[in-house]
């Protein structure tokens, strides 16, 4: 199979139109951030760099940590750009870009999202740490592709449909990569002290000493956008009033719902159709419940970038 020119699109240098990465320069590990001012923090934390690209919201950087190779990425926000980026980026990783046809092994990426999210659950406090065990897309994005169940959760979209009893579209939900999951836990979290179940037993949550961060389990949501699809009531009333508590108090095998951002359903979604290991970490900025919101949060977020290199360095 040949991809048309119009299909895979390519950039004058021959990488891949948006992300400007081809295999060479591309690293199994990616860290995607909405943000391209945050992939400037790994140029501190980098022992080396490698390759760096700009285009539009997407920088790309690829170096090393501690001996390890990375590619930090942003992606700008929303699922729409998860789209593109997650598309490019297996494209990279799987398709020869010289002649346009399928590599004969699969390459598999590992894409770790570390983002901000607001909580929706009053035990979860800012500054701290929700990795998604579970993502629920409201945002529609893989409704669009044909793919295998593999990772997609069918008696969980049940679950939540019936729970909600109406939505404006029709949501997908789909399980984080368990590797990713305890690697992080195992790795980044053994030299914090177990804090206790703030939320429920199925929700561990730990403390370092030293640390403002506090880690959580639990399940995200994926919204299409930023204020009436997160229950923000500015001009435009949102359809579904009471959104928030509706998610809120939704809850699968004892895990409830945590968080609501805007990335993370799509990443788990082309990752699990696609061959990839998938994982979401989010500092919590905002606290829905409580209205307070983290207005400075670099220094935190800093600090969760060097933990989560550190367990995937090790």
């Amino acid at each position: 199979m040949e991809y048309k020119p119009s299909e895979l699109v390519l950039a004058p240098d021959g990488s891949l139109y948006h992300i400007h990465l081809t295999a060479d320069t591309l690293a199994d590990d990616v860290i995607l951030v909405g943000d391209p001012a945050r992939v400037e923090m790994f140029k501190t934390l980098f022992d080396s760099i490698e390759h760096e690209s700009l285009n539009r919201e997407i920088h790309a950087l690829t170096g090393s940590y501690h001996g390890h190779r990375f590619t930090a990425l942003s992606t700008g926000m929303g699922c729409d750009n998860i789209d593109i980026v997650a598309t490019e980026l297996d494209a990279a990783a799987n398709i020869d870009l010289q002649t346009r046809t399928p590599r004969p092994n699969h390459r598999s990426l590992n894409l770790i999202r570390i983002g901000t999210s607001g909580s929706l659950q009053p035990e979860i406090p800012c500054g701290s740490l929700v990795a998604s065990r579970y993502a629920i897309g409201l945002d529609g994005l893989m409704n669009w592709y044909s793919h295998s169940d593999r990772g997609f959760l069918p008696d969980m979209q049940q679950a939540f449909l019936k729970h909600m009893e109406s939505l404006p579209v029709l949501p997908y939900c789909v399980d984080c990569s368990p590797t990713l999951l305890d690697k992080l836990e195992t790795h980044t979290f053994t030299h914090w002290r177990h804090k206790g179940a703030d939320l429920s037993s199925h929700i561990g949550a730990t403390r370092a000493p030293t640390s403002v961060h506090t880690l959580f389990q639990g399940i995200t949501v994926t919204a299409p956008g930023f204020y009436g699809p997160q229950g923000r009531h500015i001009r435009l009333a949102p359809a579904i009033p009471d959104l928030n508590e509706h998610l809120a108090a939704f809850s699968w095998n004892g895990v409830p719902v945590t968080n609501l951002e805007m990335e993370t359903s799509a990443i788990y979604g082309f990752a699990n159709a696609l061959g990839h290991q998938a994982l979401t970490v989010c500092l919590i900025i905002a606290n829905r419940p409580t209205g307070q919101f983290l207005n400075d949060y670099h220094a935190p977020m800093r600090e969760a970038i060097a933990s989560i290199l550190d367990a995937l360095s090790s």
